[in-house]
């Protein structure tokens, strides 16, 4: 019988073939026309896991289905929560795509297609690692619970209801979330923080209806002008955010967190070519390039639907127009208050010849993470051991909002880690996994159930 690492290095081929099945499925949960797509890869996971004769539930929500499994046949030993989520962003523009999104396609070692960082990739090596020891030796070294969700990219409410009202059901000794990535290439990494989100719409409507500008030009108000006014009164030329009381509750990082930072094979140059692309980095000035995005709040603009956009002109003043906002909030600043704050800057600076409205939406609280904590110690030693590298500690600039329930609702220890590369293109086109890491990250997985 040969042992776990053994199964697993000689099932890779088997492993790789499975990620790309879960790739092929489509399970864009933001988009309507994709909801049987994203059920089906929940069911995919679900036979997955029953394959190696776990007790598999999917749990219906007012969205798309938990996926929940466990192994508790190790009594007396800890036990592990393990959170992942099969559903993906959005592909467009899907010509900036070099293979299509949906059709795994690997080159230079890479796996090309949505989800395989963020997060299908991770969240399989997971349960290959469990595989490997269930089809081995029969057992883990630990007990282990799973809870893959489905809205991860679309608010995740189904699995915070769940995780508020089953709290006893899910008690662990630690939480494992595959949602992060490497600090470098065979640099692995632990998340220590990650920052919250606030995100809504501001809408600004003038007249009636659309109005010919030839006609009404100079006398009715355009909602897109007033928009652009309310927007450059959210931040200043350097970045800094103008909501009064926007920075009052920001928490440093501690210095020996920072200094931890300069050590990290980071090239700020680098990143602007490879990752960035642009002809230079933005933001607050006397902040780092790894502070700004780690431990600094942000705001930023993603989308202004509004007014005609086809081809050729019509020469309209649009009745409406709107701006999609969101803000990333750091350690001990509130998602209530911020979009509170937000709230009243907008409309105290709406010009008063248009209706200003601002709808929040999805909200998550920012958290910090003590490098302290056994699990923590446990998943350094892993990561280390499988990687040949020390693994360091990070933050991320983005958010995975079922953390702060992990860590503060169900009080648990929680190691933020994966497999993705700093330029593995998540939510952008070319998205990608490297499939050594791939293929490190199950070994790393299958140590830290010993360390622990």
């Amino acid at each position: 019988m040969p042992s776990p690492v053994e199964f697993a290095d000689a099932h890779r081929a088997r492993f790789e073939s499975e990620l790309s099945d879960l790739l092929r499925i489509p399970s864009i949960s933001t988009l309507p026309e994709h909801r049987d797509d994203t059920r089906r890869a929940a069911h995919w996971l679900a036979e997955n896991l029953r394959s190696m004769d776990l007790p598999v539930e999917l749990i219906e929500t007012a969205g798309y289905p938990l996926v929940y499994a466990e192994w508790l046949g190790a009594p007396g030993r800890p036990t592990l929560l393990g959170y992942g989520h099969y559903d993906v962003q959005p592909v467009d523009p899907v010509d900036l795509w070099t293979s299509p999104p949906f059709q795994p396609a690997v080159r230079g070692g890479r796996l090309f297609a949505r989800g395989a960082a963020d997060d299908k990739g991770q969240i399989l090596t997971l349960i290959a690692a469990i595989r490997a020891y269930l089809q081995t030796s029969g057992r883990l070294p630990i007990n282990v619970k799973l809870l893959i969700e489905g809205e991860e990219e679309s608010g995740g409410a189904g699995i915070e209801a769940y995780v508020r009202d089953h709290a006893d059901r899910l008690r662990a000794d630690a939480c494992l979330v595959l949602d992060s990535g490497m600090a470098a290439p065979g640099v692995p990494a632990i998340t220590l923080g990650l920052r919250g989100i606030v995100g809504g719409e501001i809408e600004v409507s003038g007249a009636a209806r659309d109005l010919h500008s030839g006609i009404y030009g100079g006398v009715a108000p355009n909602p897109f002008q007033a928009l652009a006014e309310i927007l450059t009164a959210l931040k200043d030329k350097n970045g800094r955010i103008l909501i009064p009381g926007f920075y009052d509750r920001v928490a440093p990082p501690l210095a020996e967190e920072k200094a931890g930072w300069e050590r990290l094979p980071f090239d700020e140059a680098a990143f602007l070519r490879n990752e960035i692309g642009a002809p230079a980095l933005i933001g607050e000035p006397g902040y780092g390039a790894l502070e700004r995005m780690w431990a600094r709040p942000t705001l930023e603009i993603h989308g202004m639907p509004g007014g005609f956009t086809g081809a050729g002109s019509k020469t309209v003043i649009p009745a409406r127009a709107a701006a999609k906002v969101s803000m990333r909030v750091v350690a001990d600043q509130r998602p209530d208050e911020i979009a509170g704050a937000f709230t009243t800057h907008v409309l105290a600076v709406a010009p008063k010849s248009v209706r200003a409205e601002v709808k929040m939406g999805h909200g998550a609280p920012p958290v910090v993470i003590s490098s302290n904590a056994p699990p923590i110690a446990a998943a350094k030693r892993a990561l280390t051991e499988a990687f040949g590298r020390e693994a360091v500690f990070v933050r991320m600039g983005g958010s995975v909002p079922i953390v702060s329930e992990f860590a503060g609702r169900l009080g648990l220890p929680v190691v933020v880690t994966g497999w993705s590369l700093p330029d593995a293109n998540a939510h952008s086109p070319d998205e990608s996994l490297d499939l050594e890491h791939f293929h490190k990250g199950i070994r790393a997985l299958m140590r830290f159930f010993e360390e622990m």
